[in-house]
This record gives structure tokens, sequence and C-alpha cells, in this order.
């Protein structure tokens, strides 16, 4: 069953273990043109218990406005608004007892670019992070933005080979950044997926999510 909570001004469907049971909280980012209420679906192919998840919904359904790889400032505010969405979602849960060991993090697309730039620009022991398709964001990889340790965090990330929106070097560039800040990257190139999910990344989220 899904509910709606809200946190400030954030839009937020929530399903799962009621946030004050959990043991842990999954906070999943939708893709553009997707929204919340349909993305926080993806969470049963999980098969997860003991789990709050919770799907922050965008500004008319988008995280920014162009590419993930136009200029920084081409996709402001909305990206530096999005990006503060998940750091006030955080904070509540902190705030609320849920140390970030205990905090997971999933988007796909343009919610998986958003769910590594805001990981890397944070780094800290999380509790996984899957990104389906996505990569770090900007023209030009600002490495002055990603501070912090990683302290071994597990990171899943998969692509296609030849996704039409985000490039396989991209993706390569940012497992670099991540592994260097502590990050335990697993990486799968797909050939010929396309832009979608298949079962195979269904499997190694799955399996993240449900290591002790």
């Amino acid at each position: 069953m899904i509910s709606r909570m809200k946190v400030e001004d954030l839009t937020i469907e929530q399903r799962g273990t009621p946030l004050e049971e959990a043991d842990k909280v999954l906070i999943m980012l939708h893709g553009r043109g997707d929204n919340a209420k349909s993305f926080i679906n993806l969470s049963n192919a999980f098969e997860l218990s003991d789990y709050a998840i919770l799907a922050l919904q965008a500004d008319n359904n988008t995280w920014y406005p162009f590419s993930f790889l136009a200029k920084i400032e081409n996709n402001q505010p909305n990206l530096s608004n999005s990006l503060q969405y998940i750091d006030t979602l955080v904070g509540h849960l902190e705030t609320n007892g849920f140390q970030s060991h205990r905090i997971y993090l999933c988007g796909f697309s343009q919610g998986a670019c958003l769910t590594l730039e805001y990981a890397t620009r944070n780094a800290k022991k999380y509790g996984g992070i899957i990104a389906f398709t996505g990569g770090l964001i900007g023209e030009k990889l600002d490495l002055s933005k990603y501070k912090g340790d990683f302290e071994g965090t597990y990171v899943f990330i998969g692509s296609s080979d030849h996704d039409p929106h985000v490039p396989e070097y991209r993706i390569n560039d940012s497992e670099t950044i991540i592994t260097n800040l502590g990050g335990n990257v697993k990486k799968i190139i797909y050939k010929g997926m396309g832009h979608t999910i298949n079962q195979d990344e269904i499997n190694e989220a799955k399996k993240l999510l449900n290591k002790q």
C-alpha cells in the first residue's frame, strides 16, 4: 500500500515498513517524465523486509531541464533544488535516528544521475547506492565538488553500451571518482540493452539491498 508523507515542502510516496518501525530506508528517485507513485512500484521486485521505502517527487516530473551532460549552470536552479530535496530528506531521517549506513539510494536515468551526484558530493558510509543508467552530472566533472569517504559503501551502476542518453565514458569516469572516494563499485555494461532496467540489474539490486 502506498501512502503520502510530507517533510517540509517535499512530496514523498511511502510504502513498506512504517518509518518508525523500519530498520533501513530506501530513497528512490524516478526518471524524467516519470513520477514517484509509479517508480516506487519497482521496489516490489526487490523483495524487501524491514525497509521504509520513500520515493521523492520531482517538480513537474523533472529533476533538471536539460541533459546531465550540459553545463551545470544550464540546469540551475533546478539541479541545486533537487539536490537540496534529497539532503532535506536525508537530514530528516538522520534526525529521526537513521544513521547514514541505514540509508540506501536508488534511481533510474535522470534519477540515477541525481543519486550519484548527491551521494558523491556527500560521500559517507551509506547502506548502498543503486544507479540504473546514470553518471555524475556536468559537461565537465569538477572534482572539487566531490568530497568525503564512502568507507566501502557498495555502489551498483548498470547501463547499456549504447544508451542514447548516458554515454559509457561518463559511467567510467564516475566509477573512477567514486572508487577514489572509497566506494566499492560494481559496474555492468550490458550489450544492446537500451534505455531500460533489465532483470539482471534487479537481481544485483536485490543482492545489494539484502546484504547484511
